[in-house]
């Protein structure tokens, strides 16, 4: 049994994910698809390389996973297969795959010219290398080999002395707030200074990390790092998204007490 994972931007209720999913049980009965999600942003490259960098570690080595967004191919950005960390990938070198890695891939292959695809090539290319690479097809012997992938920069948060002003990059079904301010640059900026974490304004403010939800009270403002070791922000059972009008454009500072002089 081989696992093959699907990441889309598209509506549930669309035919899309089920066409992708007969193609490849019709060709590979035994596979056994999983998704990941489809309720990726519209072309939101960073969204989804979010959300498959933090979910594709947890299924077993040979994974394949097809990543269905922003999906056109282009004279520079083709179709690819990315073999990193044991795992399989397949979409468009449009810069997600810098996203998603953190190190040089093991094999990266290219399909230039493949054909027509028409506006499907989720279905007619992508299935189709899955299907190979379950029948037992060496990645070198389905595609061009490539040296590297298209360089995405990640959006960082902005560092001062006492200040960081960072982005939400995700807001998951509870509505709770990750942003890209990551736990290693929390620690060097902070170095165990007290700090103000500020929501959407002066008047919603946080000065400690909790280390689980229930630490503080219901309806209360928290913030966690959460598993992936990104700035999390939420309300105890509440949605703190919806209650403060954040999206993934919104900016959350954390502002640390100015270091004493000697």
């Amino acid at each position: 049994m081989r696992i093959v994972t699907l990441i889309s931007d598209w509506n549930s209720a669309d035919y899309y994910i089920g066409a992708i999913k007969g193609r490849i049980l019709s060709n590979c009965p035994e596979a056994l698809i999983v998704d990941i999600n489809h309720q990726i942003a519209t072309f939101n490259i960073n969204q989804a390389a979010f959300v498959l960098k933090n979910a594709y570690k947890s299924f077993p080595s040979d994974s394949i996973h097809i990543i269905a967004v922003q999906s056109e191919e282009s004279k520079d950005k083709p179709f690819v297969l990315v073999k990193y960390d044991s795992h399989y990938f397949i979409g468009v070198d449009n810069g997600l795959f810098y996203l998603l890695i953190d190190s040089d891939p093991e094999i990266i292959v290219s399909f230039e010219g493949v054909g027509k695809t028409g506006s499907f090539p989720e279905l007619e290319i992508f299935s189709q290398i899955a299907v190979e690479l379950i029948k037992g097809k060496n990645p070198e012997d389905i595609g061009k080999k490539r040296d590297k992938v298209f360089k995405q920069l990640p959006v960082l948060p902005a560092v001062e002395e006492n200040i960081i002003t960072g982005k939400v990059i995700y807001i998951d079904s509870f509505q709770n707030i990750i942003t890209n301010i990551d736990k290693n640059i929390f620690e060097k900026v902070g170095q165990k200074r007290p700090f103000t974490i500020y929501v959407q304004s002066k008047g919603n403010k946080i000065s400690r990390i909790n280390n689980s939800y229930n630490e503080t009270s219901e309806g209360e403002l928290l913030a966690i790092f959460n598993s992936g070791g990104y700035l999390e922000i939420a309300i105890r059972n509440g949605k703190a998204a919806e209650l403060f009008n954040l999206n993934t454009s919104s900016a959350i500072r954390v502002v640390f007490e100015e270091k004493k002089s000697s």
